[in-house]
């Protein structure tokens, strides 16, 4: 039996660890954690990961995901800038992080295996496989998929000299809530600061919220910080912020454009090792799920490895740029660009919620 290495069991991992098994390959996915699991709050699946996830056979996802709602987006005082009915776009399905990552590592078989606690720190490439070094243990395959995260090992060691992360400018809060709302969710952009909420099926409420800080700030207490900074903002923020237990904080990174080949060799990059961005499009997570079922299309196919490169990294390329312009203008801070910047979107929302209309009425009479 073939053999591949995934480093990394995260979710794009573990949906390559099962894909490749899928393929006929015998697996071993090296993760540097001491247990398996994932932490965070709620993820946003978008209709592409869902198709994936059902070709991979990994069922429940509407078992334990809601239907996304929005209410819109606002302003911090409570204004609207575009109303739900105003949008007319498809959402995404609402999981918990870890409740994703649990139906897709229930799905690999007999011929996977998960190390956990080990570190890879390199790899060799040779014309008959690839070693992986983790410590003083080596690994050996026929492919290896690096799905090690923004920081990837592996691309440190295929391409040197690219200079990887950079700040994006803010930091980033997330929780989930344990509240009574009868609000549909959306987000809420004012000056340097966001705020979004979304309800998960088991009646909690996944929020996220985002602040501009300067690179490498001291650590504080994110519960306090998240609850001061948002302190005036309209309800049901300040009930959400006091109905949570626990503050995740992290300063967003993304990884530079032009990005580097996805593919060198016997060696494939996925997920954030390949193309992290800003979860400003809430796309990272699913795009790394599409990375995997992409993978698996090239190889039962018997395609070269370069195919891969030559789907995913136009598409995910088009992402990052996007998703980073985003951010550029929820995070600005000058009042009058603000004012300006929600008139524009709340003319083009009525514009998008139009055109979506139109769609639908040309679509019933086909």
């Amino acid at each position: 039996m073939r053999t591949a290495i995934v480093v990394g069991a995260g979710i794009g991992g573990v949906t390559a660890a099962v894909a490749l098994e899928q393929c006929g390959r015998q697996v071993t996915v090296l993760e540097r954690a001491p247990e398996l699991g994932e932490i965070g709050a709620g993820i946003s699946v978008w209709p592409g990961a869902v198709a994936v996830l059902e070709e991979l056979g990994i069922k429940g996802v509407e078992q334990v995901a809601r239907a996304g709602e929005s209410a819109g987006m606002r302003r911090w005082d409570g204004r609207w800038i575009v109303e739900a009915a105003d949008l007319g776009v498809e959402l995404p399905v609402m999981i918990h992080r870890a409740q994703l990552h649990a139906l897709i590592t229930d799905r690999l078989g007999p011929s996977a295996t998960i190390r956990t606690g080990t570190t890879v720190t390199g790899l060799t490439q040779d014309a008959d496989g690839v070693t992986v070094q983790a410590g003083d243990q080596e690994y050996r395959a026929d492919l290896v998929v690096a799905a090690d995260g923004l920081r990837s090992v592996i691309r440190g060691v295929l391409y040197p000299e690219y200079d990887g992360p950079r700040y994006s400018g803010y930091t980033a809060y997330r929780g989930i809530a344990e509240a009574e709302l009868t609000d549909g969710g959306g987000e809420t952009w004012g000056r340097g600061q966001r705020f979004g909420f979304a309800k998960l099926i088991d009646g909690r409420y996944y929020w996220y919220a985002t602040a501009n800080r300067p690179a490498d700030s001291p650590e504080g207490n994110p519960e306090y910080d998240v609850r001061e900074r948002f302190a005036g903002w309209h309800e049901p923020i300040p009930a959400l912020l006091a109905a949570t237990s626990g503050v995740l904080q992290n300063d967003i990174y993304d990884l530079r454009t032009p990005l580097v080949p996805f593919v060198q060799g016997r060696v494939v990059l996925l997920g954030d090792a390949a193309h992290a961005m800003t979860p400003n499009m809430g796309r990272g997570a699913c795009s790394a799920i599409e990375d995997a079922g992409a993978l698996a299309r090239v190889l039962r196919e018997s395609r070269d490895l370069a195919a891969y490169d030559a789907e995913r990294r136009p598409a995910t390329t088009k992402l990052v740029k996007r998703s980073r312009a985003i951010g550029v203008m929820g995070q600005l801070d000058n009042p009058v660009l603000c004012t300006a910047r929600d008139g524009l979107l709340g003319l083009g929302g009525k514009a998008a919620g139009l055109l979506a209309r139109r769609r639908r009425v040309e679509q019933s009479r086909v």
